[in-house]
């Protein structure tokens, strides 16, 4: 069955429920969407394709919406297999088919195709225009949105933008989520270190009538857009989203997991605001560093370890880092027993980071809590909970 977002253009792309891992690291537990889009007009164009997994069913939704005509052109907006798995039996299949990218796609093409390209290729910079009859796409390059050749393109007609995978989340199409949680986790930990391009990118979309944004994974949006350019604004400029602390704590045998369940009681009589508890060495990964961009305070609490820290703290604060965590509020808590070392090795990754405040003080234990803890604890809760 056709699925038609205008008269003119379809989406065929397809959900996958079988996957396990995105990308090999990210739990989708409600699986993921490959989005492919068709413009039918006095020339055809197929909007990216789908992950190799996919395409068979992506081939058939393909042909129902072409209905025996051959395709003018193949936009390629991301190279990512995920997105250009199919670009090799599309263009077999389809020997007249033009592929349009900007030169940083056809220099990585290659890469991931031994293809002929000779006179199949339409070079496209930023501005550059593709009349399709009476739609016309306006491309914008999105470098390092995330990858370098990543571009967008924005149809007149419709005021479609096809953004690439901006405001893609997880999830297959049917899966009964809100958009938030997933989008935030999709691009904390997928596009997140890329704040800056995709401010730039941002700054050029305001710029445009936008009716409908079409990305590559997750639902088409045509409703409140508002609402998700401003999630957009918040995530790439590494501001919180709401107040809000995350606990999050890594405990070899439950003394530091039971002092992380008294700092969080102790928070939440002393404030309002959410107080999410999270173990390290069981949570998503990808999740808990979702939720520390969500909201403005963390507290860490974890156990020494080899003159260090606890190897799934270490972990958690590489992602952190690697994502360009900023702008918080941190409490930091250590055990050990002989030698504590766990504070000393998360204040130095967390140096790394911009516009980060440690609270004070911060709190030594050894092996279990004990009240004069408490009192330092105490301590600690009201410099994390003050203004």
């Amino acid at each position: 069955m056709k699925k038609q977002i205008t008269d003119s253009v379809y989406y065929v792309g397809v959900d996958d429920k079988t996957i396990d891992l995105f990308e090999s690291q990210y739990v989708v537990p409600k699986g993921v969407s490959y989005n492919s889009y068709v413009i039918r007009d006095e020339k055809t164009a197929v909007l990216d394709t789908v992950d190799p997994r996919a395409g068979e069913a992506w081939l058939a939704n393909l042909e129902e919406v072409l209905e025996g005509q051959a395709p003018d052109y193949l936009v390629v907006s991301h190279l990512e297999p995920d997105h250009a798995g199919n670009i090799g039996r599309l263009a077999e299949k389809y020997p007249r088919m033009k592929l349009v990218g900007n030169a940083k796609t056809f220099a990585m093409l290659p890469q991931f195709f031994e293809m002929d390209l000779t006179d199949r290729c339409v070079t496209v910079k930023e501005g550059d225009t593709l009349s399709l009859g009476a739609h016309t796409l306006t491309f914008v390059m999105a470098p390092m949105v995330h990858w370098p050749e990543v571009m967008v393109a924005y149809e007149s007609k419709e005021r479609i933008l096809f953004s690439a995978d901006g405001f893609g989340k997880f999830g297959a199409l049917d899966a009964d989520e809100d958009w938030t949680d997933e989008a935030r986790r999709y691009y904390i930990n997928i596009v997140g270190k890329y704040g800056a391009q995709v401010q730039a990118l941002l700054k050029k979309a305001a710029g445009l009538d936008i009716a409908i944004i079409c990305p590559l994974h997750g639902p088409v949006l045509k409703e409140n857009l508002g609402y998700y350019l401003e999630k957009y604004q918040i995530w790439s400029s590494y501001e919180p989203e709401e107040p809000g602390i995350v606990v999050a704590y890594a405990s070899i045998h439950g003394n530091t997991a039971r002092a992380a369940g008294e700092l969080a009681g102790m928070l939440e009589a002393k404030t309002d605001v959410p107080v999410k508890v999270y173990d390290l060495a069981r949570a998503d990964m990808p999740a808990v560093v979702a939720e520390a961009f969500r909201y403005d305070r963390l507290a860490l609490l974890a156990a020494s370890y080899d003159g260090g820290v606890f190897p799934c703290m270490e972990d958690f604060l590489h992602h952190l880092r690697a994502k360009t965590y900023r702008n918080r509020k941190v409490a930091l808590v250590e055990n050990g027993t002989w030698a504590p070392s766990a504070a000393r090795t998360m204040r130095g990754i967390l140096e790394e980071m911009k516009n980060l405040t440690i609270c004070e003080p911060v709190v030594t234990i050894r092996s279990t809590m004990k009240e004069a803890d408490r009192e330092a604890m105490a301590e600690l809760v009201r410099a994390l909970v003050s203004e």
